[in-house]
Order: structure tokens, then C-alpha cells, then sequence
């Protein structure tokens, strides 16, 4: 490698994405969106600009940011958010995952597409984009009901997802019988959830100790590093883990107002910088492989956020102003879905072109739209609730 090229080129993105952040605050769209386009453009799908290796650094990158997300998201998992909001978590997080799956399986088939690949197709399409949708939330500084539901929400979607999945695999592959994919699922999932509190405990007592009530920034970037990388060496949910580990700690840690703040403050760098490379790794020639499928599949994923997440709002008692944005602001989706379908084109061969086609298709769409529509909706909840306390005359 060319250190040289590698220092410059990382540079570059930093000051570009600095750009793209001051577009996004002026056009008043999410700054993921605006960093994704500019990956875009300078990408393999636009001017080719970034260094033959920039896509090695993006897995890597990939692992720190998201454990970061995944730590923050569990921070919201508070027993005093689960008791104020918890029905609606788990309400609308189950009724979206479940509802995505049926609707996509069922309007896929509909079309003319084999059951069994529209089934993987309906489990795939469950999958969100947790790190957008927290960069949102923390962008737009909304804090409210509506906010600190969803940031709960996003924290588990996947996990149920990840089961239904599993289970959609072992239904369309009998021949692997139910114990494959449902065992690797468990181990997956359990594993990680056991790692998380072999790490979230220990640290819930020990941070925050050297200067009290305040834990350092080296603690933060130790445990997100410590998690990361032992989750990767024993090929567990680096997600979950390390949302365990965050949950712990802002439930255990009683010596701490907010046991993530230094997260909060260096997340940003990596951030930026995995948005930009994701951008650079989209690939617009998917989009139009498909043709008509990847419309239908987008149209249905859609449809299936808004009328899942209407029922799920329902059931879970939300107040009236936030019963129709919850499907519009999970619309974002991104690697965990991409993570499914290696899994699902691996497993069943001769769907695999289709699967990652249409699943990176998707991705390319949601990732650029999504951000934009869950802005939307925390704005319009902040300004419903705005207008309902102002005084009447």
C-alpha cells in the first residue's frame, strides 16, 4: 500500500465530507444522505476517484462504526425507556418485521415470482439501517417520545429480523433440515448476547472510575474496539454485542449521568468516513438489472413499513400524532440486509445473482431516500406536538 496515497486520499475524504455535512445542514437534508451521494459520485459507480484498495478499508471501518452505533442504540434501552416506551418498541418492531415479510412474500408472488424466493426476498427486506437512523436522530437533536421509541426500535428491529430470516431459510432449504440455519442464528445471536455482558458488566462498574463520574475517552474507544474485534474472532453479532454491552452499562452504572458521551464525541470521523465508502460501493448498474423487480420490490417494502407500522403504532398505544410516521421513518436500509442475502445466495446457488442484485438494488435506493424520510417524520411529530401545546387565543 502507498502510504502516501492512503493518508492523502483519507485527507480528502475527511475535508469532503466536512462539505457534504455544511450542504446537508443548508439544503436541510440528512447529512448520511448527502455523504452517500458524494461517495456515489466519487465511487466506482461515478468518476472513479478513490484508490483501487479505499474498498479494504471499508469493512474494517464498517465494524468500528457500527459497534459504535450499536452501543448508543443500547444506551437507549434504559429501564426508564422500556417502562415508558416499551410496549411500543416491541409492538412496532415485530409488527413491521412480520408485516415486511408477508406483504413482500406475498405481493412478489403475486407478480409471478417463485414463492420460495420471494419468501428470502420478504425476510430480507425486514433489515433496516440502524446507523443512519441514529445519525438522524442525533442530527436533527429532536429528543421526545417519538425519538427515544424509535432509537429503542431500531436497537432490536434487526434481531428479530435476523430470526425471521433464519427461519424463511430453513423453510425454502428443507434439505438442510431446521436445525442449520436455526443453530447458527442461536449461537449468533446468544453468543453475542453473552459476550455483551461479559463486557458490559465489568465495564458498567470499572469505567468512569479514574476521573468520577465521568468516563474517558480512551475507556469509550477501549471497549468499542475490545468488542468489535473479539465479536469478529468468534463470529458472533458484533450488533448485538455490543448493544448488550450498551444496555448494561446505562442500566448497571450508577456512577454515571450518561455512560456514552465520549462515544458521542469521536463517533463522528468514523462515521463519515463509512458513510462516504459506503456511498463509493454502491453499484447503480443494479438498479436497472432487475427492471420491473426491483420497482415491485421497493413499492412493497414501502407499503409494507407503512401499513406494519400503523398496526404496530396501534397496538402499541402511541399517541395519535405519531401513529402514521413510524413505517416512513424506518425506511432506511442498508449492510445487515446485504449481510442476508450473502447468506441466502450462498445457501440456494441459483438465486444467488438474483438476491444480491435486488437486495443491492434496494440497498442503493433506500440508503440515499430513506434518511430524508425519517427527518421528515421526527420534524413532524416536533411540530404536531409544537402546535398542540402552544396556547390557544
Amino acid at each position: 500500500m502507498d502510504l502516501g496515497l492512503f493518508f492523502a486520499a483519507i485527507g480528502a475524504l475527511f475535508l469532503a465530507g466536512l462539505v457534504a455535512d455544511q450542504l446537508g445542514h443548508a439544503t436541510r437534508l440528512p447529512r448520511v444522505t448527502m455523504l452517500l451521494l458524494l461517495g456515489l459520485l466519487v465511487g466506482q459507480s461515478g468518476f472513479d476517484l478513490l484508490p483501487e484498495t479505499a474498498t479494504d478499508w471499508f469493512e474494517p471501518l464498517s465494524f468500528i462504526a457500527l459497534t459504535m452505533v450499536a452501543f448508543l442504540l443500547g444506551g437507549e434501552l434504559t429501564r426508564e425507556n422500556l417502562v415508558s416506551h416499551g410496549r411500543a418498541i416491541f409492538a412496532i418492531s415485530l409488527c413491521v418485521v412480520v408485516g415486511t415479510t408477508v406483504i413482500v412474500w406475498g405481493g412478489l408472488t403475486l407478480l409471478g415470482l417463485d414463492p420460495g424466493l420471494a419468501l428470502l426476498l420478504g425476510a430480507i427486506a425486514t433489515a433496516t439501517a440502524p446507523a443512519a437512523i441514529a445519525d438522524v436522530i442525533h442530527q436533527s437533536g429532536i429528543r421526545n417520545g417519538f425519538s427515544e421509541t424509535l432509537s429503542g426500535i431500531v436497537a432490536i428491529d434487526d434481531v428479530w429480523g435476523l430470526m425471521v430470516f433464519s427461519l424463511c431459510l430453513a423453510l425454502v432449504h428443507p434439505f438442510d433440515g431446521w436445525s442449520g440455519p436455526l443453530m447458527i442464528v442461536a449461537l449468533d445471536i446468544g453468543g453475542a448476547v453473552l459476550l455483551g455482558a461479559a463486557i458490559g458488566f465489568p465495564a458498567a462498574f470499572f469505567t468512569g472510575r479514574l476521573k468520577p463520574g465521568e468516563p474517558l475517552q480512551t475507556e469509550a474507544i477501549g471497549l468499542v474496539f475490545v468488542t468489535a474485534g473479539v465479536s469478529i474472532w468468534l463470529e458472533v453479532s458484533f450488533l448485538v454485542a455490543g448493544m448488550t454491552a450498551g444496555a448494561i452499562i446505562a442500566n448497571v452504572a450508577q456512577h454515571h449521568e450518561r455512560a456514552f458521551n465520549e462515544i458521542e464525541h469521536i463517533e463522528w470521523p468514523f462515521m463519515l468516513l463509512f458513510f462516504l465508502l459506503a456511498g463509493a460501493s454502491l453499484e447503480l448498474e443494479a438498479l436497472w438489472s432487475l427492471g420491473w423487480l426491483t420497482a415491485a420490490y421497493v413499492a412493497l417494502r414501502v407499503v409494507s413499513r407503512i401499513l406494519a407500522g400503523e398496526v404496530g403504532a396501534r397496538l402499541g398505544r402511541v399517541p395519535a400524532i405519531e401513529r402514521h410516521v413510524y413505517g416512513p421513518a424506518l425506511l432506511p436500509q442498508a449492510g445487515v440486509a446485504v449481510g442476508m442475502a450473502l447468506v441466502a445466495a450462498e445457501a440456494i446457488p441459483q438465486w444467488g445473482a438474483t438476491i444480491m442484485t435486488l437486495t443491492v438494488a434496494a440497498t442503493v435506493i433506500f440508503e440515499v431516500v430513506g434518511p430524508p424520510f425519517t427527518l421528515m417524520a421526527l420534524r413532524h411529530v416536533q411540530a404536531r406536538e409544537a402546535d398542540r401545546e402552544a396556547p390557544k387565543e
